[in-house]
């Protein structure tokens, strides 16, 4: 199969919306990373995005929409503080689990009673979405556990010969995926962290969000879970990654007595000239907004440099740098080293 990319002309949306009514997938930008689009309702689409991913089929995918009329759709019932998160968020980087209907089809929530939706800000994608009238189905748009794309290109890596079309809207602004959060429950409870925060939605709800255990250790691999990114390794170069706690003056300690020629750092920016290994920043240390928006082209970028082994300086675990934990830590499978 031949893959185009093309820029977002109307001809080119037309396209893809062309694409999803026959069944059938297509990368798109959105404002968290590019997305793997098949229509949410149609089983076949949802099979060709777990067959191009390499994805395991127990991993539930998030729906997206373009209005409030198209969730009454795709869910069966929205509890109030689902109602409030949704007012105060979307369009925008917040997917909210809530009971699905039965128009979603069982292989996009791999078999559970209930779904992830949101309604991403991107105006390309919410242009297909509102154009064609699917509410479509979209993991990003990379091999299943490798770094997730956010440029075109990073897509075409993983995606040449295996889709017909991917969609460049440039660089994708947020940088890591949307934050999940469960409104199935009494309290909310985050499955997955991103750029709106935990703190965030306790303001607009007036009580408490929870943070799921799983964010930051690992889930059993017979466990099912409501939300992508909880149980596989995930966002992974080919380097194995050690993050490695402490202060700066330990950390490079640390690492400059590693004789390795094959090590490469992944540093904060101001840090570079403390190692005696090649290294590179992702972003200041107090800014975790950068952070997200380089992490995972950071990542690739190592593969590209051909590292084998990298060891990583720690993120903060609070507020939007709790994403970025989170992505880190599933790229280094849970390798930590407290200096």
């Amino acid at each position: 199969m031949d893959t185009i990319v093309a820029k977002p002309t109307e001809q080119v949306i037309e396209k893809a919306c062309e694409i999803l009514r026959n069944g059938d997938i297509v990368a798109i930008p959105t404002e968290t990373v590019y997305g793997l689009a098949g229509d949410a309702s149609n089983a076949d689409a949802i099979k060709k995005i777990f067959t191009a991913k390499g994805r395991p089929q127990d991993n539930p995918l998030i729906v997206h929409i373009s209005n409030m009329d198209m969730l009454n759709k795709v869910v069966s019932q929205v509890s109030q503080d689902a109602m409030k998160l949704a007012n105060a968020f979307w369009p925008g980087p917040l997917t909210i689990i809530m009971p699905k209907s039965k128009y979603i089809c069982d292989e996009t929530c791999a078999g559970l009673d209930s779904v992830g939706v949101r309604m991403p800000s991107n105006e390309i994608a919410r242009k297909i979405i509102e154009i064609s009238q699917i509410p479509f189905a979209a993991p990003s748009a990379n091999i299943s556990g490798r770094p997730s794309p956010t440029t075109a290109e990073d897509v075409f890596a993983d995606m040449n010969g295996k889709i017909s079309l991917i969609i460049d809207g440039g660089e994708c602004s947020a940088g890591v995926e949307s934050t999940v959060v469960s409104c199935l429950n009494d309290t909310p409870i985050i499955l997955r962290p991103g750029v709106i925060t935990k703190e965030q939605m306790e303001l607009v709800l007036g009580h408490n969000v929870e943070i799921a255990k799983e964010v930051l250790n690992g889930v059993n691999k017979d466990s099912k879970v409501l939300s992508p990114g909880m149980k596989y390794k995930h966002y992974s170069p080919n380097a194995d990654i050690t993050i490695v706690k402490g202060t700066l003056d330990n950390f490079a300690k640390y690492v400059n007595g590693i004789k390795d020629n094959d090590v490469y750092i992944m540093c904060f920016d101001g840090e570079n000239e403390k190692f005696v290994h090649p290294s590179i920043s992702y972003g200041p240390i107090d800014q975790p907004q950068i952070q997200t928006h380089k992490l995972f082209s950071v990542l690739r970028q190592l593969d590209r440099l051909g590292a084998k082994v990298v060891y990583a300086r720690c993120p903060d675990t609070n507020g939007v740098a709790l994403a970025v934990y989170n992505r880190l830590i599933r790229a280094a499978g849970f390798k930590i080293i407290d200096v």
